[in-house]
């Protein structure tokens, strides 16, 4: 290594085989000295070059600290790999825009960085429609398909499953993208032993209906949790049901009704006894205790065969009431237009219709949460904030500085999903009705729909008009999350931009805003979504709403998936039998051969299984504590928007 311009210098970092275990992991520091002073430091070289006979391994630079005759520290930071013999050229630490750059030197680096990015880092399109992704060059999806397990280079064999995982090939991304090889390994090694449990068990081939509902206890016997025992328990109460909306894993859905829809003819006489003495629909409805939870977004979207039997679909509504119970389903239509053949169900028919008739409604829960909740409006639109940081801001900006904690990981997690679960013929394909394309379109149709003014939380509460909703714990804990993060971003952006003039004269920042504009937004102008920042308060709102999504967003929306999802008839991924179009005729048979089959529903929990696991960056301590002090008084606690269990960034 050489360190041009240092009179003493400590150089920190970790060369490390990426494919090997992390035993052969060391982390050294460096010691170089120089006999001059070389006067004020602008930028230092890092050289890593050919060393004998030794093999080219990767050297992980975490920075570079120097200590100037005059006792001055310069502090340079790196957190980069240095893949081949190549020369690092690193800037000092404190985050400058340009316009704090007045050496040409300085303003050269900038552009050669970004030029740089830019020539590596392209957009691509994923599907018509959707955010944009990254494509590299020397990008090599790290699945393929082989069904003979016994062929030595494909060491991440799933038993029972075509698709097979070559843990050396994950050297796929730019190393600065990458997981830590424990981190990568640990992704296949959660779904492999289970994979493996679930062949062993006869059920990933076992087409057939579950016999009982009991059974489905057993796919995850060692894998219980106090709310995943009460889901199992509760199911079926309507208590439960309402519940899910407030403080479930898609807890952004329901919304106040004033006025019935029209294609709703929800009547008095129908609900009239489930809203209690003394009151009648239209003065709930002017009381604002009715809610509707309507899934037109799904309407008319083709479904596909599983284990060879068609799959069945539909959009439906569901109207709730608020009351001394809480929130309790008063009336479900399983489609978007009324009729004869669209029986409005209610509490009091038969046990069995108003059972299957809310297990539709929690079907077309599960797309809604899976496509649009949480892998749309966290993982896709995160990796366009991300990639478009990458390409437009260089490492010295503060933006760049301030983002990056919170993008880790989001792009290489991405591309795993991409290659093991959203590839023709991979996990999601064979355990959802709608198949890939159904599950794309339904992102399709929420991506043209989402504005700018949706992802500003405070007033997506007051439009859906719950923000005075008793006992919405997701709503109370995520405006705390927020006004902390709001202060946090506040105090940064002020620091680095005292003005307006500040925030419109930083051609960076403007580029980055504008490409998220074209390439996540797609140019759609009735987004909302700003080409230009003009304000400091508008861009401490644009960088809060970037880091909320890429944190407490998708922590809300992913870290209970498996708690909810684990009893099936609760979040069930496929129907096999279609929607009922009369009242009556459902029993306990004809709703157990509605549910999943056996192979869908463990092909479906294996995916949620992988996707679901303690986080690993966490952080802030008050809003913690009065989170757990709130938990000890409730049958259920909520704490997925506890900092602790925050991620900072959407790594799983």
């Amino acid at each position: 290594m050489s360190v041009a311009g240092v009179s003493r210098a400590w150089i920190k970092g970790r060369p490390v085989e990426p494919a090997q275990p992390a035993v052969s992991r060391q982390v050294d520091d460096y010691t170089v000295q120089c006999q001059q002073d070389l006067g004020e430091l602008i930028i230092i070289r890092l050289h890593k070059e050919r060393y004998s006979f030794f093999r080219k391994d990767p050297w992980y630079c975490n920075y570079v600290q120097i200590c100037a005759p005059g006792g001055r520290v310069y502090h340079f930071p790196a957190y980069q790999w240095m893949d081949g013999y190549e020369t690092l050229a690193l800037r000092e630490a404190t985050g400058k825009t340009t316009a704090d750059d007045s050496l040409p030197i300085l303003l050269e680096h900038r552009q050669e960085e970004i030029r740089a990015k830019q020539d590596f880092y392209h957009w691509r399109e994923f599907v018509p429609g959707l955010p944009n992704y990254v494509h590299i060059p020397s990008y090599h999806p790290p699945v393929r398909r082989c069904r003979n397990p016994n062929r030595p280079e494909w060491n991440g064999y799933i038993p029972g499953f075509p698709i097979l995982i070559n843990i050396k090939a994950t050297k796929f991304l730019n190393l600065n993208l990458r997981y830590s090889f424990l981190k990568t390994a640990s992704f296949f090694v959660r779904l492999g032993p289970m994979a493996l449990a679930f062949k062993l068990r006869g059920l990933v081939d076992s087409k057939r209906s579950w016999k009982r509902l009991k059974d489905i206890r057993k796919i995850f016997p060692a894998n219980k949790t106090v709310v995943s025992e009460y889901v199992a328990d509760h199911w079926a109460e309507d208590s439960f049901f309402g519940y899910q909306y407030l403080n479930g894993v898609n807890p952004g859905l329901l919304c106040r009704c004033t006025c019935l829809p029209d294609k709703f003819p929800v009547t008095d006489d129908m609900v009239a006894p489930f809203l209690g003495e003394g009151t009648c629909l239209q003065a709930e409805l002017e009381k604002g205790n009715i809610y509707l939870a309507d899934y037109r977004i799904l309407e008319g979207i083709a479904t596909v065969e599983l284990s060879g039997r068609k799959q069945h679909h539909c959009a439906p509504m569901c109207l709730l009431h608020f009351g001394p119970n809480g929130m309790m389903p008063i009336a479900i239509q399983l489609s978007q237009t009324p009729g004869p053949d669209c029986p409005i169900f209610l509490p009091n028919d038969s046990e069995w219709d108003w059972l299957l008739a809310k297990t539709w409604v929690r079907y077309a829960e599960f797309y809604c949460h899976e496509a649009i909740s949480h892998l749309l409006e966290t993982h896709l639109i995160a990796e366009a904030f991300c990639l478009a940081m990458l390409r437009n801001l260089p490492m010295c900006h503060p933006l760049y500085k301030l983002l990056i904690p919170h993008t880790r990981y989001t792009i290489q997690i991405n591309s795993i999903g991409r290659a093991l679960l959203l590839n023709e013929g991979g996990l999601s394909a064979r355990g959802m009705s709608l198949g890939l394309e159904g599950f794309a379109e339904a992102m399709v149709r929420a991506l043209s729909e989402i504005t700018y003014d949706n992802l500003y939380l405070p007033d997506d509460f007051v439009k859906r008009g719950v923000q005075d909703l008793p006992g919405y714990y997701y709503r109370d804990d995520s405006l705390a999350v927020w006004d902390a993060l709001e202060r946090y971003v506040t105090e940064i952006i002020t620091y680095y931009y005292p003005n307006d003039a500040a925030v419109e004269g930083d051609p960076e920042l403007q580029s980055w805003v504008q490409e998220i504009f074209k390439e996540c937004l797609l140019g759609r102008e009735s987004s909302g979504f700003p080409t230009c920042l003009r304000t400091v308060p508008e861009l401490i709102r644009y960088i809060t709403i970037v880091i909320y999504t890429c944190s407490a967003k998708h922590a809300a929306v992913n870290t209970g998936q498996l708690e909810f999802t684990s009893w099936m008839p609760n979040f069930p991924s496929s129907m096999r039998n279609p929607p009922m179009q009369a009242k009556g005729l459902t029993t306990q048979e004809t709703f157990m051969d509605t549910l999943p089959d056996v192979k869908t529903t463990c092909i479906t929990l294996l995916v949620l299984w992988t996707l679901s696991r303690e986080p690993d960056d966490r952080r802030l301590a008050q809003i913690s504590h009065d989170i757990r002090q709130r938990n000890k008084c409730l049958p259920i606690p909520y704490y997925y928007l506890d900092p602790v269990m925050i991620e900072n960034s959407i790594s799983i």
